[in-house]
């Protein structure tokens, strides 16, 4: 492919709704106070309660969060708020995790965790949600405000009395910080700190000092002013002259496509993205990570776009059309499959949150992805030739062997068992590595939530991130598919699933090591200790909770397993260990190992 397809600057996202859907849904502040000048009582007039009510107003009804002694009086607050539930997690890289699978569904999420030991720990987590375009309030309980500008030494440092290295590295991976150790500032740094959020669609910082949530003040006396967010509206003599050069470009292809991107997502562009391909008629394709944002049930859809791993015929058609217009994509090494995309910038229309760019120019800026998808529909000729090139070409993928009785189960048996679990009231979630693959050929019903985390590609980022999206989402059965050397990263907190009565099915795929690196570069670093996962999940439930646990090794105990937890154990947390193979993997993941190991492995250029 065209390297410079790949390197186009990212946009500033836009994000007109507060709390909304993460698709392309439109919502309101929710404002749960009755009018915004009423007082509150006194002992609600502080600081802790202030941020409370502020959380509550964009759609955040639980934080995750870890206990520190900088956090402890501002915990007593947030637990003060009756329509704030605090979710303690067993770490802090869990709580920002389960802060961005809950931000997935709801539209933004926040954790709560103490000064430096705890920011460092969430960092991480943090970094994943700013790659992937996720608001995110992460709070920091931080030093008496009496301690900044002294020269002590505090604990939980790096035994400096300099207490800005927490804040140089979220500097990093947030797009505000508001550091408050007074109160006089509290309440513009909040509101700025949560707007920022909420506008730029990133995570930002919040460090408050210990002892001022408690403090009452009449700044916090009356109930906030509800968040009104200035809507971005694209500059209307770029949008014609936009709209007229895509189309002037589209309706002269012969065979062209449409490929959805991740970033549809912040620029609240699905809908709108749907509404071009039934005007146009063209085959829909979607990347890798924006599966989920397109519903795969269109009657032109055709498959997810991976390069050399894409679902079966849909690269063909892609690949070989004379004109493609992608919505929000990243052009990384693993979406691009080590740089092996056979595309070419001449035929290409870019279309980025805020700008789109034709062929080999001309670009367009202050161009909203909402507004010129919406309009380039209206003007667009209908012109079906790919997707009955698909039609015509595809053949149906032929279903696995069926395992013989008590014959070791495969991995493509344990997927079609899986895809058959689904409906519009579940969501999938896919840890880093071979479940990348897997689930990128489940075909989603109408309705049914997917999420993974590949831009960052953090292992053990679904454990975390499962307890968000379930938490926010309850009414969902929520089905994660997970590798064993992920889960031993982040395991502990099927203990708080378990806690907050959640009926998520984990899949534990167990086959003995970390696979997706194996198939980049094998060595023995890439074998982990075996443990015995459902007894390991039995001692965390302990009695306490509903919690259902299998360990299967054939297709029939397969099916035994998934018919309990979906009948009898529905209302349960159903944890099902898979023993496969340790060399049983996807073709996909196959092939991807090897150009991904190859663009690794590129020896320098000549200097």
């Amino acid at each position: 492919m065209d390297t410079k397809i790949g390197s186009i600057d990212a946009c500033n996202p836009t994000n007109h709704d507060i709390g909304g859907p993460p698709n392309g849904g439109v919502s309101t502040v929710q404002n749960t106070s009755p009018l915004h000048s009423t007082t509150v009582s006194p002992c609600d007039a502080t600081l802790g309660r202030y941020l409370a009510r502020r959380l509550v107003e964009i759609g955040v009804t639980d934080v995750f969060s870890v206990p520190g002694d900088f956090n402890l009086t501002l915990l007593d607050h947030l637990i003060a708020e009756p329509n704030l539930k605090l979710i303690g997690c067993c770490n802090e890289l869990n709580a920002g995790y389960a802060a961005d699978g809950y931000a997935r569904s709801r539209g933004v999420g926040a954790c709560v965790v103490t000064f430096t030991v705890g920011g460092l720990s969430v960092l991480n987590a943090i970094a994943g949600a700013y790659s992937e375009n996720l608001p995110l309030i992460c709070i920091v309980g931080g030093p008496n405000s009496n301690d900044y500008g002294t020269n002590r030494i505090l604990h939980h440092t790096i035994g400096l009395p300099d207490f800005t290295q927490e804040l140089r590295c979220f500097q990093a991976v947030t797009c505000f910080q508001a550091v408050i150790n007074n109160l006089e500032e509290a309440h513009e740094l909040i509101d700025t700190a949560i707007s920022t959020a909420l506008k730029e669609s990133k995570p930002v910082y919040i460090s408050i000092s210990c002892n001022l949530p408690a403090i009452p003040l009449p700044t916090f006396s009356r109930h906030p002013v509800p968040f009104m967010l200035p809507m971005k509206v694209s500059n209307q003599i770029g949008l014609d002259a936009a709209v007229e050069a895509a189309a002037e470009f589209l309706n002269k292809a012969v065979k062209p496509v449409l490929v959805g991107g991740p970033k549809m997502r912040v620029a609240k562009a699905a809908d709108a993205f749907v509404e071009l391909a039934d005007a146009s008629g063209y085959g829909l394709a979607v990347m890798p990570s924006a599966k989920g944002q397109v519903p795969e049930h269109h009657k032109h859809f055709i498959g997810t776009y991976w390069g050399a791993v894409s679902t079966a015929f849909c690269a063909e058609i892609v690949e070989s059309a004379d004109a493609y217009l992608f919505a929000g994509p990243i052009f990384n090494d693993y979406s691009s499959v080590g740089y092996s995309l056979l595309l070419k910038k001449e035929k290409a229309i870019i279309v980025q949150p805020d700008r789109v760019t034709i062929g080999n120019g001309p670009a367009f800026g202050c161009v909203f992805m909402k507004d010129f998808l919406s309009e380039l529909a209206k003007r667009i000729k209908h012109n079906n030739t790919s997707y009955e090139n698909y039609h015509r070409i595809y053949v149906p993928e032929g279903k696995p062997l069926r395992d013989n009785p008590n014959e070791s189960l495969r991995v493509n048996v344990l997927f079609q068992h899986i895809q058959n679990m689904l409906s519009s009231e579940s969501a999938v979630l896919a840890e880093t590595g071979d479940s990348w693959f897997n689930c990128q050929k489940l075909k989603l019903p109408e309705g049914c939530g997917y999420e993974f985390q590949m831009q960052y590609g953090s292992i053990g980022w679904s454990v975390g991130a499962t307890l968000g999206y379930a938490q926010a989402m309850p009414n969902r059965r929520v089905i994660a598919c997970i590798g064993d050397g992920s889960f031993q990263v982040t395991a502990q907190d099927v203990s708080t699933m378990i806690r907050c009565g959640q009926k998520t099915i984990i899949f534990l795929i167990n086959n003995g090591g970390y696979t997706i690196e194996v198939e980049i570069h094998d060595g023995p670093y890439n074998v982990i200790k075996n443990w015995n996962y459902t007894a390991f999940v039995e001692a965390i439930h302990n009695g306490e909770g509903k919690c259902w646990t299998a360990k299967v090794r054939c297709e029939e105990e397969l099916v035994k397993a998934i018919n309990t937890a979906t009948n009898e154990e529905k209302e349960s947390f159903c944890f099902i260990e898979v023993i496969v193979h340790k060399d049983d993997t996807s073709k996909e993941l196959l092939e991807w190992g090897s150009r991904v190991s190859a663009a690794n492995s590129r020896p320098p250029n000549p200097q």
